[in-house]
């Protein structure tokens, strides 16, 4: 296997648990969140698909579909267009409630697709490219992707979770 079927593999595990944890749930239940700080399934998946789409357009050098498709204004959000969630408080996190399963997967399988498709290109060689110099040691495009796909996998399962929580 070599490193882009591996990333391939990877970021499609993320999908199909994105889809699982918001499949058939009503807009309620995606704002749902079962403490008061807690975060709910419509946070999480919105969180993970802007980090994606926000890190994998930077390395690709490419637009965010965050705001190149228009998915900014379907979800109607009140954060600036950078906004991807890190930091948010629990005010912030009340604010995404996503009107439909199908809006939160419709944004993130335009982010999956790109992705996959980005991926696709590379080599292993491409994985050593620095991408990021404010950090020490410097990042390399496998870190970051590596790290993306990370973050994802957690918010996911988070996602799938609170699913559990909600409908037992």
């Amino acid at each position: 296997m070599n490193v882009a079927d591996l990333l391939v593999d990877g970021f499609g595990r993320v999908r199909e648990v994105v889809h699982q944890a918001v499949d058939g749930l009503t807009a309620e239940q995606l704002a749902a969140r079962p403490g008061p700080e807690a975060n709910s399934i419509g946070w999480l998946v919105w969180h993970l698909a802007r980090v994606q789409d926000d890190h994998v357009a930077d390395v690709a050098g490419t637009d965010q579909f965050w705001t190149a498709q228009d998915w900014r204004e379907k979800f109607a959000l009140p954060f600036p267009a950078g906004d991807i969630g890190y930091g948010h408080s629990s005010d912030d996190v009340a604010k995404v409630q996503p009107k439909s399963p199908d809006l939160l997967t419709g944004y993130y399988d335009a982010v999956h697709e790109h992705t996959v498709s980005w991926v696709t290109s590379l080599n292993g060689t491409a994985m050593d490219r620095v991408v990021d110099e404010g950090w020490n040691p410097p990042v390399t495009l496998g870190v970051r992707l590596v790290s993306v796909l990370s973050d994802d996998l957690q918010h996911a399962g988070q996602a799938a979770y609170v699913r559990g929580l909600l409908l037992g």
